[in-house]
């Protein structure tokens, strides 16, 4: 069998492939390539009017999901619902209960200025106004009224109870007593108990009588009281619209297309009447509960709470990158001043969704889940298409501590979940509402078809991202190199990887070497030199095992002949960085039933991927080889120098050639290496990490000393996906390191072994001299020398019994 041609080792972009001198002269893309599907499945969700068609962006980190998403929206949100603008204003009737004004965009940030320049003015103004000689003559003059009448009705009351002996005098404002007179003097207890009988009834009649006229007279005293009060706040409501009423009318003349502005001033006008001492009084408690909520404007009951302001009307689109509670729905801040705890309208505070409303708010799945109930609340949002700000604190405690609760928003938006796949499916499974919530997937590939179209559509790609991050413009040589290390990650020639990250971070580290070297465009090698310099930065711990294989503390053969054992190939992981490690498998063969021991299985260091590919190579001995009879012959199979846990199939077709070569007792060539899976029927199936795994080989042979003849053998479906370093391909073009392609067994067989597998012939027997043949062979002996010693005891049980 011919090893693979260098050719198809590797597929490199050619330079008639991009038709340009370098990404300087390529308009960038206003789009993340090859999401075309995702595209869709958003615009979709974005044009549909009704609730529910959320999105959830499933895809890989790095896939570009966001940039994608930003970039469309930018471009494509839909204006049908502009942004607004909202503003809690206090409500004068319940002011636990802030009412919500929903205005046109930049209208909330002008009506917060115009009520703060009204309340600056009114400050200065309204004192100076009560101050006034005027008003402080009719002030006077109405007291004065009041005073007169109050004394009048009660000297003539007095009078009269003076007429009849008893006293009217004042103990307290407002409290009165009536007395008999005993002469000039008021009666002492002893003096009216002195009176006779009949002369206390009388007195005491008197004094009830006058007690009656004195109740009804302080009945008319209250109604005038009210009547001054009212007079006075009539007084009051004057002074104040002398000076308010015009600026009043003024902010209600301009704001007359909103009919919530003008019923708020009015009600503004009617509260300063109550709240006088507001402007009238300098209150400490109001000072300092200003200064404590970092305002200092006064007075606040009459300003405004802009929630959240847009300048213009553009669709808002908020990305929350911490979405607690609070950041999410918005919450209530609290003042403490000498031992307790205030709060109003002006200390409550957006959240992400206040601030999206409208419009667009981007949140990753994972983040929203790990935060304690926001996926409920968000949920809750969504369902009742309204926003409340609820205290957190009072969901989570019984506390009935006293706060507000604003009235709450009409909510209009549309959420994008950004997550994977697991992610995803665990929702649909385990909520049900979140079918009805996120109506829209959003699915992001990750590779795209590599053909000469695509190729130029990457180098745009590529153009996009030097401009978004300012780097140094590439060489067509740069962009070439670029593709070829996309399609690296892909694991396919035909194909490329869509990982934006992935790319936008080669192409930060190559404008780093390239400033480094003074160049005035990225390069060709300033790419390999970043790859490179990445490789280096991250494989200590791979040098550090490819040491032990140097020192021989690991250990591998790559040249000889040896039963039973044979060089397989594994990809490890550290971080983030894969690279491809030789494993010698072993297999040894004793008298049995047949059974194949998993060493890996049974000390619970296998995968149960692994331990598959083991029962399906045993499946396929006993479909060989105990057809008819039972084979007689057990093995046991194991990784040795493994002390971590195996899993994946990859390294089945090794372990099924070890187990032949320890059957045959033919040797396996050391030189080789082997890597692919297998199923029942001998086919040789495909396995990942394939470029990784031939490289970590070739260095293990380089450690240990090149030959020429060492080599790699892989299923032939793979071709595809090899696109090998170029110190493999160096050394495959030299002849030094040879590639081969099996599709079955039997071609694995061969190439290490060194001689025919061999096909079954007549009576389902195998030619002599084959691989297969000779395990045949033994299997038979073993059979022969097992019916020769049936044979020879039941000989020797028929002579005891003669005997006998």
């Amino acid at each position: 069998m011919k090893p693979l041609a260098p050719s198809k080792l590797y597929k490199p972009c050619t330079q008639k492939d991009l038709p340009f001198r370098s990404t300087r002269s390529l308009k960038p893309l206003n789009e993340i390539v090859g999401q075309g599907r995702a595209q869709e499945a958003v615009r979709f969700a974005m044009a549909m009017p009704h609730g529910g068609y959320n999105v959830y962006a499933v895809g890989a980190n790095g896939l570009g999901k966001r940039t994608m998403m930003m970039r469309y929206l930018d471009q494509f949100a839909e204006h049908e619902h502009s942004a607004e603008d909202w503003c809690y204003v206090p409500n004068y009737d319940d002011p636990r209960e802030p009412k919500v004004l929903r205005l046109p965009p930049s209208m909330g940030h002008q009506l917060k200025q115009d009520l703060e320049k009204l309340m600056a003015r009114l400050v200065n103004a309204i004192p100076q106004a009560f101050d006034n000689e005027r008003f402080l003559d009719r002030a006077e003059k109405l007291k004065n009224e009041y005073g007169r009448r109050h004394e009048g009705e009660l000297a003539k009351l007095a009078a009269e109870a003076r007429k009849k002996g008893v006293d009217l005098s004042v103990t307290t404002p407002g409290g009165y007593r009536l007395v008999g007179m005993n002469g000039d003097e008021p009666h002492t207890t002893d003096s009216f108990a002195a009176l006779a009988a009949e002369e206390r009834e009388a007195l005491e009649e008197k004094i009830n009588k006058l007690e009656k006229k004195l109740r009804r007279l302080l009945r008319r005293f209250a109604e005038w009281e009210q009547e001054y009060t009212e007079k006075q706040l009539l007084l009051n409501q004057e002074t104040i619209d002398s000076v308010a009423a015009h600026l009043l009318q003024a902010l209600a003349e301009k704001y007359q297309s909103q009919p919530q502005i003008v019923e708020h001033l009015e009600a503004m006008r009617e509260d300063m009447v109550d709240n006088l001492d507001i402007f009238l009084e300098d209150s400490e408690d109001q000072a300092a509960f200003a200064y404590a909520a970092l305002d200092r404007k006064m007075p606040r009951r009459y300003l405004v709470n802009l929630l959240v302001h847009h300048k213009n009307d553009k669709v808002p689109v908020i990305v929350e990158d911490n979405p607690t509670y609070h950041n999410l729905f918005g919450y209530v801040e609290n003042v403490t001043y000498k031992g307790t705890v205030f709060t109003d309208f002006s200390l409550i505070r957006p959240g992400s969704l206040h601030k999206a409303n409208g419009g667009y708010l981007l949140m990753d799945a994972i983040k929203v889940l790990e935060q304690p109930y926001v996926w409920d609340g968000l949920k809750r949002a969504l369902r009742s298409r309204q926003l409340t700000i609820n205290s957190l604190e009072r969901e989570l405690t019984f506390s009935g501590t006293i706060s507000l609760e604003p009235e709450p928003i009409p909510l209009e938006v549309k959420i994008v979940l950004f997550g994977d796949r697991e992610t995803w499916l665990l929702l649909q499974e385990h909520d049900p509402e979140f079918a009805e919530l996120f109506r829209v997937t959003a699915d992001f590939e990750n590779e795209m078809p590599r053909t000469p179209e695509s190729q130029s559509l990457y180098a745009k790609f590529i153009a996009s991202l030097v401009v978004e991050k300012d780097l140094l413009h590439c060489s067509r040589t740069a962009v070439a190199r670029i593709i070829e290390y996309s399609a690296r990650l892909a694991e396919h020639q035909d194909r490329l990887s869509l990982h934006a990250a992935d790319i936008a971070n080669l192409l930060r580290e190559s404008d780093f070497w390239a400033r480094q070297s003074k160049a005035r465009q990225i390069g060709r090698d300033h790419i390999d030199q970043a790859l490179e310099s990445a490789r280096h930065r991250s494989s200590r711990i791979r040098d550090h095992i490819y040491q032990s294989i140097a020192d021989g503390t690991t250990l591998l053969s790559v040249t000889g002949l040896v039963v039973g054992q044979v060089n397989a190939l594994s990809v490890l992981s550290t971080g983030g960085y894969e690279f491809g490690m030789p494993n010698r498998i072993s297999a040894v063969c004793h008298y049995g039933d047949g059974d194949i021991i998993d060493i890996e299985r049974d000390v619970k260091l296998g995968g149960s991927m692994h331990s598959k590919g083991v029962l399906i190579l045993s499946s396929w001995l006993a479909s060989h080889f105990a057809r008819t009879h039972p084979m007689h012959l057990s093995a046991s199979l194991t990784f040795e120098q493994s002390y971590s846990e195996v899993d994946g199939d990859s390294a089945s077709l090794a372990e099924l050639c070890a187990l032949i070569s320890a059957l045959s007792e033919i040797p396996i060539q050391q030189r080789f290496a082997v890597t692919g899976s297998v199923n029942q029927f001998g086919e040789v199936q495909p396995v990942g990490g394939l470029n990784e795994k031939i490289e970590g080989f070739f260095d293990a042979c380089e450690l240990k000393g090149l030959s020429g003849d060492q080599g790699v053998i892989i299923p032939s479906t793979n071709v595809s996906n090899l696109m090998l370093n170029e110190k493999v391909m160096d050394a495959a073009k030299a002849g030094k390191f040879t590639i081969h392609a099996v599709t079955r067994v039997e071609d694995a067989v061969e190439l290490l072994m060194g001689k025919a597998a061999g096909k079954a012939g007549r009576g389902k027997r195998y030619l002599k001299g084959t691989v297969f043949g000779a395990i045949q062979k033994r299997l038979d002996d073993m059979r022969a020398e097992e019916r020769a010693e049936q044979s020879a005891g039941l000989e020797q049980l028929e002579a005891h019994l003669h005997r006998q």
